[in-house]
């Protein structure tokens, strides 16, 4: 078997060149087409409202993504709601928090920041217990977060403000690749949404995640090549960890061939 055509969901990197991925094509010799699975959209502020949401009362933000700066700002916008100077943000990195910027004078704000992941930021959080929190969310935001909340028995709420939606895919002809790279659910959401008969077949999966792994099985698919592993922590390794097995098989089949 040989892979040629590789198709990741989600966006290009700026720069291909200078990403694991751009090393994968030259070191392989395969194309690699980055695509979109799934988009952010933005909840209306009627919608919230009828939904009983609310930013009154809250004295620090919980923000773990750029879509949540964006999308808090802007509801906070729609709703009419001035931000207070003395609102507290706890942001899930340092990226994240200096993200702010776009909307906040940074050194003017109490800005609190982990070091990537939501269980350093709650050993910050929990330092700050005596905080009402606002946890602005997407419609599919991960459970893990708001179960480890819940356990230290912090005070927050939950604030829906976004959703995540698939992609139209309808420009995409999924038989020329050979592996297919998620990682989200979501995606595979958005392929079965855009491609309801799509059959497998011998095409390859790669899956960053338990969740992606669970609804790739969920969707009746096959997964051949999951992410992180104790060998590959990252997509990018596992794929290449994969690339490398199979271009060592093809040798070896084709001395075979030559005897």
């Amino acid at each position: 078997m040989k892979v040629k055509n590789i198709l990741v969901s989600q966006p290009e990197p700026a720069d291909i060149e200078k990403s694991p991925y751009g090393e994968l094509c030259r070191k392989y010799n395969v194309k690699i087409d980055f695509h979109k699975f799934i988009k952010i959209e933005g909840i209306s502020a009627k919608e919230f409202r009828l939904a009983k949401g609310s930013f009154q009362g809250h004295t620090a933000v919980i923000l773990t993504s750029r879509h949540a700066v964006d999308h808090f700002f802007r509801m906070a916008k729609e709703l009419r709601y001035e931000v207070p100077d003395s609102l507290k943000y706890f942001c899930i990195s340092e990226s994240t928090a200096y993200y702010l910027q776009k909307y906040v004078q940074y050194r003017k704000r109490k800005i609190f920041y982990g070091k990537q992941n939501f269980a350093d930021l709650l050993e910050v959080i929990k330092k700050h217990r005596e905080e009402k929190f606002l946890l602005p969310s997407s419609d599919i935001h991960k459970q893990s977060i708001f179960k480890m909340l819940d356990a230290e028995k912090i005070d927050y709420t939950k604030a829906v403000i976004y959703r995540t939606v698939a992609s139209n895919l309808s420009h995409l002809d999924l038989d020329k690749y050979d592996m297919m790279i998620f990682f989200s659910p979501a995606g595979i959401q958005s392929l079965k949404t855009n491609f309801p008969d799509y059959n497998q077949g011998d095409q390859l999966i790669a899956a960053f995640g338990k969740t992606t792994a669970k609804a790739i099985k969920e969707a009746g698919l096959r997964l051949n090549i999951p992410a992180p592993t104790q060998s590959a922590p990252s997509m990018s390794m596992a794929v290449e960890e994969y690339l490398a097995k199979l271009a060592k098989m093809n040798r070896k089949n084709g001395r075979n061939g030559q005897k």
